[in-house]
């Protein structure tokens, strides 16, 4: 069929359409449904079932899919960062085509893409307007199933109608307009730059359109939608047929149906094109929520009438209080003293994520511990640094107590200062810090490799650690690896044959030679000087693969939106045939195989943070890195992280360095993203530990910073004005 026969139609179903919106637009009534979560397309975006809509899930809201059929399986994860704004990150293996036809590069490894997707929400419905959003498919990759697209929604009673307009992939039937003569993608490139993994902008909204489009229903039976989809791709120009391997297609029409699990999943079943079906399951969780409930003490009740116990009652009733603090509000007391007409302690906080929350519990009791003083004072410590100081008038207390103004709020009386050394003090109890131990669980992770889509290792990590003075500390860590499939792991030099220092390369080596590998042994001192100026040292083994000095600085103002500093060092690699050797040649040869390794060298960065105040990019904070990385490559690393209001933090991360795409490898420049998620939303009791999730696409060179444990800006973490931010971000 010529396209000359197609647009008559295709437009007068899109006149239908948009009538029929119009005439049911005064009759706009959204049904109240038991299940509000949206549901997710083959591609891991909100949509039907090939295509997107210009639906959007609710702020925080996560999905992990997986979906196969006869020709592909999908992994992807998509979170609504914000109302307006749905990302996605999307695997795809392609069945029986192998990642390249020498087996001793890739075995018998399918053919994996990776894709990036982003969908704007233009407009919001209302009585007559639809829903309208813009949307990209496939930003970083090889293009496989690149598209751009605008698509509007409506909603009558049970039925919510979508009718888009796509480009690329997503129009590749041409229906709309684009002449397939010339060529089956309407002259649109399918070439990518460098080794994927770049953002290929010229080929936007170029090439073959065709309309796409459908419903989905909601059934009375709540749990079950029901879908109908009208595809714009006709799959003429997809992989495997260029490949060899035809994808079957009869129809345009695809239907479907979700089954929602409560509110934490979804089973998706379809059958598409009239050739084959599709089954798929989402697990959901909503990021945005701060609905938790945990088992705790009951918050200290201030007693107005407290009297003052007498000097010989002192030494037992402040000890008291020391025990109060940390059981009833998480604070480990340093120091309890007096100072003019305060009570101040200087406390680390080791429980409770929200702070307003902590310090209630706090200045309540120190109120009925000591109700002759006007004011208190609680000076954070972490890593035996004064970070920040919050003080509490008496008088304010009293009258939040007894609610003496509407909707009065605790975090409203304090007032956040940099923390001073009193001119006279009174010291009623002094805990000396010492030791500290900790296990937990570890994963390691790379996806996409061409020896294996999936290369992981999981063990034990345990660290133990001492503070020799308050600022000193020494401490030590070990991992034990249960188990690994990195024996797949074949890397080593790009193809073109050009070289650089294989510095993250060899974790092969580090894992089979190493059951039980020393991560690191060090010393770290932690200080401020003067107001707002931290230093940091750090000396041994600072990490798994690395080891040498390190020398931190940060500037940061108390409730500041920025931050400045850098770290320098001197590394040297350590060796992975030995638990504390180093690299003594610079160029290791293994058989004919040469490659070179850093056995003492300088990396280091200046480093600008900058959380952004505006409303609608509300809990966003940057990272700007520049500097020499551990290859001796120069470049830049910018680093986007979203805090929502449940405490989960995910960030984003992309280097860019000096290197050539030839010199880099596959994916040509590093990128990455992490979820940091606090333990007790999975817990009944407070704590303010994280588990963190990082993922890195492969394992590559270029681009690679060094680790060497708690940097200052997460040291100084205090100093921020919002409840919790960015930690352990690259």
């Amino acid at each position: 069929m010529n396209n000359a026969v197609r647009i008559p139609r295709l437009a007068l179903a899109i006149t239908l359409i948009g009538l029929s919106t119009v005439a049911i637009a005064d009759e706009f009534d959204a049904p109240q449904l038991s299940y509000t979560n949206p549901s997710y397309s083959d591609f891991g975006g909100v949509g039907l079932l090939q295509t997107p809509t210009a639906r959007m899930a609710g702020e925080g809201m996560f999905s992990l899919g997986a979906r196969t059929n006869d020709d592909y399986i999908f992994y992807s994860t998509n979170v609504q960062l914000f109302p307006w704004l749905e990302t996605s990150i999307r695997y795809t293996i392609v069945k029986d085509i192998l990642y390249s036809s020498d087996p001793g590069f890739s075995g018998d490894t399918e053919l994996t893409d990776k894709g990036i997707d982003i969908k704007l929400r233009l407009l919001e419905e209302g009585d007559y307007l639809p829903n309208l959003a813009v949307g990209v498919r496939d930003i970083g990759g090889t293009g496989l199933f690149a598209g751009e697209y605008l698509v509007a929604n409506k909603r009558y009673q049970n039925f919510d109608l979508s009718l888009g307009m796509g480009f690329g992939y997503l129009g590749q039937s041409a229906n709309l307009a684009g002449d397939r003569s010339l060529d089956a993608a309407c002259g649109r490139s399918g070439s990518y730059g460098g080794n994927g993994g770049q953002v290929d902008y010229d080929r936007w909204f170029t090439g073959c359109v065709g309309v796409f489009g459908g419903m989905s229903y909601q059934t009375p039976y709540s749990p079950l939608t029901l879908k109908l989809e009208y595809d714009g791709n006709d799959f003429s120009n997809e992989s495997p047929g260029r490949r060899g391997k035809e994808i079957e297609y009869n129809t345009p029409w695809n239907i479907g149906a979700v089954y929602a699990l409560d509110d934490w999943g979804q089973f998706t079943l379809s059958y598409q094109r009239g050739t084959t079906f599709s089954v798929g399951f989402n697990l959901l969780a909503d990021f945005g929520s701060t609905s938790r409930r945990w088992n705790d003490t009951a918050s200290p009740i201030l007693n107005a009438n407290a009297q003052q116990v007498s000097q010989e009652q002192q030494d037992a009733h402040y000890r008291a209080l020391m025990r109060d603090l940390q059981n009833e509000a998480g604070y480990v007391v340093n120091r309890i003293s007096s100072e003019d007409d305060a009570l101040v302690i200087s406390a680390q906080q080791i429980k409770y994520r929200d702070r307003y929350q902590a310090n209630e519990r706090a200045v309540t009791l120190m109120a009925n511990a000591e109700p002759t003083v006007n004011e208190y004072k609680i000076i954070t410590l972490s890593h035996g640094v004064e970070v920040v100081e919050t003080s509490v008038q008496r008088e304010d207390l009293l009258a939040y107590a007894n609610q003496a103004a509407p909707n009065m709020e605790y975090k409203s009386l304090e007032q956040r200062a940099v923390p001073t050394e009193p001119a006279a003090s009174t010291d009623y109890y002094q805990r000396n810090s010492g030791w500290g131990f900790s296990v937990e669980p570890t994963l390691g992770q790379s996806f996409g490799s061409s020896e294996d889509f999936y290369l992981f290792n999981i063990g034990i990590s345990g660290s133990a650690s001492y503070w020799l003075t308050d600022n000193l500390q020494f401490s030590s860590s070990a991992y034990l690896n249960l188990y690994d499939n990195y024996d797949k792991f074949l890397y080593t030099l790009p193809s073109d044959g050009t070289s650089i220092p294989r510095v993250r390369t060899l974790i092969r080596q580090y894992l089979e030679n190493n059951t039980v590998l020393i991560d690191s042994l060090k010393l770290a001192w932690y200080d401020r000087l003067g107001d707002n100026h931290f230093i940091g040292l750090h000396g041994g083994y600072l990490e798994q693969m690395y080891a040498g000095g390190v020398v931190e600085y940060l500037y940061r103002e108390v409730d500041a939106s920025w931050a400045v500093g850098f770290e320098a060092a001197y590394v040297a690699q350590r060796d992975p045939e030995t638990q504390l050797g180093l690299f003594d040649e610079r160029v290791q040869c293994q058989g004919a195989t040469c490659y070179e390794v850093i056995t003492g060298d300088f990396t280091g960065h200046v480093n600008l943070h900058y959380r952004i105040p505006q409303e609608w990019l509300n809990g966003v904070s940057t990272k700007l890195s520049f500097g020499k990385y551990l290859a001796g490559d120069v470049g830049a690393t910018v680093n986007f992280t979203k805090a929502f209001d449940s405490g989960v933090v995910i960030g984003a991360f992309a280097t860019k360095t000096d290197l050539s795409a030839a010199e880099y490898g596959e994916g040509s420049f590093t990128k990455g993203f992490f979820i940091s998620m606090p333990f007790d939303l999975f817990t009944t009791q407070h704590t303010n530990s994280r588990a963190n999730i990082g993922w890195a696409p492969l394992t590559r060179d270029g681009g690679q910073k060094l680790g060497f444990g708690s940097k200052l800006h997460g040291v100084s973490a205090g100093r921020s004005p919002v409840q919790w931010e960015n930690p352990n971000r690259p």
